[in-house]
C-alpha cells in the first residue's frame, strides 16, 4: 500500500520538530463504476490534471494527498496522486514545494540524488540503471530500485523550487507494461523558470543548513508488497547520460 505521509518523514535541525498538516481527496472517477480507486483495464491510460500545475497520464483516477510541513528553512508543501491497479501495480507522482531560498543554496543534484536516496532507504533497496535526463530544460534522474518489496522504476525532476518524484512499484515477475507511458507523459503548465543560485556563503546561511531544510519523499511506500517475492538487484549499471522524450 502506499501511504502518503511523507512529510512527516522531514528531517529538521536538532532540537526541531516539524510541524505538519494533511488533506485527502478523490479525484472524480471518469467514465463510471468501480469504486474509488478504479483503474483503466490494460493499457487505457488517461489524463490526469492537477490543480498544482502539471499533467499525468495513468490508468485511472488517483487519490491525492497534500502536506504542509513547517522546517527552519520554512513551510515545504507537498502533494501526491497515487493509485493502484487490480494487478498490484502501484502508480505515483508526488510533489514538494520549497522555500526558494533552500533551492538556491544548494546544488540541483543534491536534491535528485536525496530524492533517489530517501525512496531507496524507504525500501530498503538497491539502486541500478541510473541515468540523468531532463524535462523542458529542466535537471532530472531516471534508476529503477530494486528491493524485497518490488522493483520500482522511478524519476525526479527539479523544476524551480519544486521536486517532482514519479515511481511505479510492481512484482518484477509480473512486470508493468504501462511503467513507460506513465514516467513518459508528464507535462509542466507554466513552469516557475529555473532558481538562480548566487553561489555566495552569505545565501546559504539564509538558507540553514542540508539538515535543516532536509528533502521530504515525495511519496512514501510502505508495507508495499504487491504479491512480490525478494527481488535481487544485482549489480548497478554505469550512469548514463540522455534526454527524456
Amino acid at each position: 500500500m502506499l501511504a502518503l505521509a511523507c512529510a512527516g518523514q522531514q528531517k529538521t535541525g536538532s532540537g526541531s520538530n516539524a510541524e505538519a498538516s494533511s488533506t485527502v481527496e478523490e479525484l472524480p472517477n471518469e467514465g463510471g463504476e468501480g469504486g474509488e480507486h478504479a483503474a483503466a483495464p490494460a493499457s487505457q491510460f488517461v489524463p490526469v490534471s492537477a490543480e498544482e500545475g502539471f499533467s499525468v497520464k495513468m490508468p485511472g483516477q488517483p487519490q491525492v494527498q497534500r502536506q504542509k510541513v513547517n522546517i527552519p528553512a520554512g513551510e515545504v508543501s507537498t502533494a501526491a496522486y497515487s493509485l493502484q491497479t487490480p494487478e498490484g501495480v502501484i502508480y505515483s507522482v508526488s510533489i514538494a514545494d520549497y522555500p526558494e531560498k533552500v533551492v538556491a543554496s544548494r546544488p540541483a543534484e543534491a536534491f535528485l540524488n536525496e530524492g533517489r536516496d530517501g525512496l531507496t532507504n524507504q525500501l530498503k533497496g538497491t539502486v541500478s540503471n541510473e541515468q540523468e535526463l531532463t524535462l523542458d530544460g529542466y535537471p532530472g534522474k531516471s534508476y529503477t530500485v530494486s528491493s524485497p518489496n518490488g522493483e520500482v522504476r522511478a524519476r525526479n525532476y527539479l523544476v524551480g523550487p519544486r521536486l517532482y518524484t514519479m515511481l511505479v512499484l510492481f512484482n518484477p515477475s509480473i512486470g508493468a507494461p504501462g511503467a513507460e507511458e506513465f514516467l513518459g507523459s508528464l507535462q509542466l503548465v507554466n513552469p516557475p523558470p529555473p532558481v538562480q543560485r548566487a553561489g555566495t556563503p552569505a545565501a546559504a546561511a539564509d538558507a540553514g543548513t542540508a539538515e535543516d531544510a532536509g528533502t521530504p519523499a515525495a511519496a512514501s511506500v510502505t508495507d508495499a508488497d504487491a504479491g512480490t517475492p525478494p527481488a535481487d538487484a544485482g549489480t548497478a549499471a554505469p550512469a548514463k547520460r540522455r534526454r527524456a522524450k
